[in-house]
């Protein structure tokens, strides 16, 4: 059993990579509505579609390893490299 006092990630956290996924399919469901009302043609949208998708996880992704971490997430990661250290 999982002591309570461990360092189990927030729901917050475990949730944050659903959140980009769900905002690259937003985009891409968009771009790909876009493109069949323009062009007619389900494939094309649909090969818009997935590209679009790729691209802004990818963007998505990049945009958010650049943002530094705040004070309380720098004790975090201090906190993580201690244990790592002593082998927990």
């Amino acid at each position: 059993m999982i002591a309570p006092n461990s360092n189990r990630p927030s729901r917050r956290d475990r949730l944050r990579p659903f959140e980009y996924v769900v905002i690259s399919a937003v985009i891409a469901v968009f771009i790909g509505f876009v493109v069949v009302l323009s062009t007619r043609q389900v494939t094309l949208a649909l090969v818009f579609a997935g590209i679009t998708f790729i691209v802004s996880l990818v963007v998505i992704a990049m945009l958010a390893l650049a943002v530094k971490p705040d004070a309380a997430e720098k004790i975090d990661l201090t906190e993580q490299d201690h244990q790592s250290d002593s082998g927990h």
